[in-house]
Formats: C-alpha cells, structure tokens, sequence
C-alpha cells in the first residue's frame, strides 16, 4: 500500500460538487420527514407547521429534503357523499391549508391512506377514526381530493386493512396508481408500504416500496433491514427505489450507529426520511445527515443501489458506481457489524478499478491519500467508514453473482419461483433458486458491460443434483446447455459455452421454458483467445 499527496486542486473540485448536489432531482430518492415514528396518530396543525419550518431554519431544506409528510391521524371521516373530511380538533383549518402552508415554505407535501378501508393507526393505536377512511371503493373520490383539491404531492399506501378488500396486493395497488393517474398529476411520489419486498411487479408502478417490517431505534432492527435489501438492487432504476423505512435518527442510537444508519441508507438508495422530532434533533445528529458528500451518494444521477462485493462474519463492503456508469469513481461503505473496532481492508481489483486510487473520506471531508492494491482502515463497533475513490484505471467486470439477477416473477412468499437463497460454499454465499419450469421465469443480467466486441466464454457455476437443461440468450442470439448434474445439490460445477458480445452493454437471459433449470452460483465473462 502506498501513498501520495493529494493536489489542492482535487480539493478543490471536490468542494465545486458538493455545493451543487442539494437541488434534488425528483429521481432520485426522496428526502424530507414522516411524522409517524416520533408522533404516530398523536399529530396535529401546529405540530406540522412547527416542523415545516424547523425544516428551513434547522438547514435541512437547503441540504436537500423538501418532504413533510402527514401520516396517519389526520381523519376525521367521510361525508354522506363519500368525501373524507378532516379531524378539526387536530387540523382546524384543513389538509389544504396546510399543504398550502408547507409549500409556502418551498417543500412539498405528503399524506397517508390505506389500501384497505381501515388505517393502520385504527387497528393498533385504537383510532376510531381511522375507520371507513381507507381508499377502498373511494380510489377515485380520495385521489382527486388529496391531489387535485388539497394539492399534496406524495402519498403512501398502507396495507393494514388491505387483505380485507379481497384483492390481490398486485391488483390492488395498481388500481390505486391508475387512480393517481387519472388526476392528471404526473408529479405525485407513490408509495407501497407492504412492509416487504411486494414483488418485481411493484418497480413498473411506484417511486418506492418498503423491504421490512416498520423500523425502530435498536441497532438489531437497523442491522436486519440493511441484510433485508442487500439482494435487491436489480430492481432499482431511476425514480424507482427500495425503500429501508423512516430515519430513526435522533432517537437513541449512539453517534457511530446513527453514521451506519444513514449513510448505508444513503448507499442503498434508500428514501432519506427523517422521523424525530425537528424541533429539538441533537447538533450532532443534524451534523451526520446533513453531510453532503454522503447525501451525494443517495441523489446520485445514476440512482443505482450499492451491492455487497465482500461480505465476513461480522462485515460487510458494499460499492455503489457514481456518476458515470462504466467509469472510474466508485463509493464504498466498509460496515462493522460486530461489537468491537475492526479493521476492514478494501482490494480495488473488486472495484474493477488499478492503478493508482485516491480515497476520501466522507464522513471527515478528507483526502486520506493514494493507494495501490487495496485500502484498510480501522472501523468501530457498529460503525461505518464511507469513502469515495477514484482510480487511474478500470477494467471490465468479469463476475456476475446470479442473486443480482434481475428475476422477472420475483416474489419473496413464492418459492416455486426464481428467487435468491443462502447456500454454503457458494460464491458470495447466496445462488439463484428455481429458474424455469415456465417462460416467464427468467432472470436477466442487464447492462453487461465489455470495451471490446467479439466472442467471449461465459463460464457458468452451477449447483444440480440430476440433470437439467438451461438456455441462454445472448443480446439476438440463442444457446442451449442440456443434460447438467454437478453430481449433488452441494457440489458446485462449471459448464461454459461461446458466445458473441457487443461492444457495450449486453442483455443475458437465463431459463428454461420446459423444464427446471440448475440452481446458478455466478456468471464469469472472459475474451476468447
């Protein structure tokens, strides 16, 4: 490992970027505050003004979150046409003053319903008034009232009384986004808070959708959403994200757990969503969130989700490309999971980056140098180093893990699909399950990049117990592997097969229309000679 000075002018231009990162691009993800983990149904006007305008005075709109969204508590039932109508003890001017209120402010509004008839605040903080006041039978009469009459811009839909409707989830929330679409508002941020991953079906129709069950201030629960969303990456694009839930920043966690907290949300692309009280969040706490180099990271243009490229018993390293897609900049969380200060070490080959590489680190704002080969630092216990690097070289990945697929039937509930699933001895320790048996279940690696055109071997690790058929397409061709047994279920094997890639991108499908194909461990690319 070595170093080398860095120039002023690298400083330099580092401070011209972040300076410039805080006019969020409405695809990227969303940034503000929730009002349910601090307040739950227990909200009114004056509290939501309140934090309004801490959102301004505290800094916190000029470092980029624009939301303030009113969750459940606000009702106060619906009228004998249907309309719903506002609680006047909590709210005595009305949802559209105030949205008009937050607005005044230069933020953006949001609110809150269910898929069902009754909210979630009905069932499990005994509010009566959460009753009938759901969005089912009203889709159309409610989406016109918060998007057209009362002007509010982002809405998040709850589940808790949505099973009682009958519908399928899929079903049910896509009623729900063509009522969106029928206001005629093609600004409205739409949520789905299954409190899981909903399924593939979800990212052609929301600009989020919650992976866990809801979040608290505990260090297990932070630790088990980030292990929750470490496969789901294939189903990020631009405008379209997995959403880790509410901030519980400022409620509790030690300064070292709330820079994990938020800065793997910033990596993963996750919605940044404060859910403390604005008015008196801790300096130090303000400080971690509103660090722009970090909130760089989570509004990158790219809107990519950063993915695991090692993973230990007690850490894990996740790299994110930023800015340019096949370029030279890579972000990198080195996260300790353990209960003790650890030493974590980066090799740059994973990066697909050599050379020289600059570092800096992002929760200090300094350049910690120039290194070869790897970087190591020391990280403390729940803690995460964020850092940035920028090589001298590149080149072309040659491993795709096959649970960064893209899985076009994914559900997390079905089994008898392609999904993603631990495996001991595998590459990265997790594989790609139940591929095939119908033409829809198929799984894609997109965006496979080479610099050079021409024929390649794909060199497929596989796991198979009898003998099974797998096809491949190639961009406009196709291959077909028959007859592959690794000889057990937990012994791995290797077919490979020629194939021609374009200079650029390329699209590989796996599957197998007719027939179960081998459960798949990793895809490797290399130039044939």
């Amino acid at each position: 490992m070595r170093k080398k000075k860095v120039t002023y002018c690298c400083l330099l231009l580092w401070a011209s970027f972040f300076t410039t990162v805080t006019a969020q691009n409405t695809n990227t993800p969303m940034m503000g505050w929730s009002s349910w983990n601090t307040f739950r149904v227990h909200i009114n006007e004056k509290l939501i003004q309140e934090t309004a305008d801490a959102m301004v005075t505290r800094g916190l709109k000029d470092a980029g979150y624009k939301y303030v969204n009113i969750d459940d508590g606000y009702f106060g039932g619906r009228d004998s046409n249907g309309y719903l109508f506002t609680n006047k003890k909590k709210f005595p001017n009305g949802m559209k003053a105030l949205a008009d209120y937050i607005h005044s402010k230069g933020l953006k509004a949001g609110i809150y319903s269910d898929a069902g008839s009754n909210t979630c605040g009905s069932i499990y903080d005994a509010d009566t008034l959460g009753v009938g006041v759901g969005l089912w039978q009203h889709d159309d009469i409610d989406c016109k009232t918060f998007f057209q009459d009362w002007g509010y811009d982002f809405i998040k839909i709850d589940w808790c009384g949505g099973e009682a409707t009958g519908q399928s989830e899929q079903q049910r929330y896509t009623d729900i986004y063509k009522a969106i679409n029928r206001t005629g508002r093609t600004d409205v941020r739409y949520n789905i808070c299954r409190w899981q991953f909903p399924g593939t079906w979800a990212t052609r129709l929301a600009s989020s959708w919650r992976i866990h069950t809801d979040i608290n201030p505990r260090f297990k629960t932070i630790d088990q959403i980030i292990e929750k969303n470490l496969y789901l990456s294939p189903y990020v694009s631009l405008g379209h994200y997995n959403d880790m839930d509410m901030l519980e920043v400022g409620r509790g966690l030690s300064e070292d757990e709330e820079k994990t907290h938020f800065g793997i949300w910033a990596i993963m692309s996750s919605p940044l969503m404060i859910g403390c009280d604005l008015r008196t969040i801790p300096e130090k706490t303000l400080s971690i969130i509103t660090n722009q180099e970090v909130i760089a990271l989570n509004q990158d243009s790219l809107g990519m989700q950063a993915e695991v490229i090692e993973r230990g018993k007690d850490y894990l390293i996740l790299s994110k490309t930023i800015q340019k897609r096949e370029g030279k900049l890579r972000a990198v969380a080195l996260y300790n999971r353990s209960n003790v200060i650890k030493k974590i070490r980066v090799d740059f080959d994973k990066l697909y980056l050599s050379g020289k590489v600059q570092v800096r680190d992002l929760w200090n704002h300094q350049e910690t140098g120039t290194f070869t080969e790897y970087y190591e630092t020391l990280v403390p216990a729940h803690g995460t180093a964020l850092i940035r690097l920028e090589g001298s070289k590149r080149h072309d990945r040659i491993c795709y893990e096959a649970e960064y697929a893209f899985m076009q039937e994914y559900l997390p509930d079905n089994k008898q699909m392609a999904h993603f699933a631990y495996k001991a001895g595998a590459s990265g320790d997790y594989i790609m399950k139940r591929l095939g048996n119908s033409p829809s279940n198929w799984a894609e690696f997109r965006k496979v990049y080479v610099s050079k055109g021409g024929e390649y071997q794909l060199k497929i690790t596989y796991f198979s117990g009898d003998k099974r058929d797998i096809q491949i397409a190639v961009n406009e061709s196709e291959y077909k592997q028959s007859g592959l047994c690794s000889g057990a279920w937990d012994q791995a094997a290797i077919t490979t097969v020629k194939v021609k890639l374009h200079k650029g991108y390329n699209t590989i499908r796996l599957y197998n229309s007719n027939g179960w194909a081998p459960d798949i461990d990793k895809m490797e690319i290399s130039k044939s000679r």
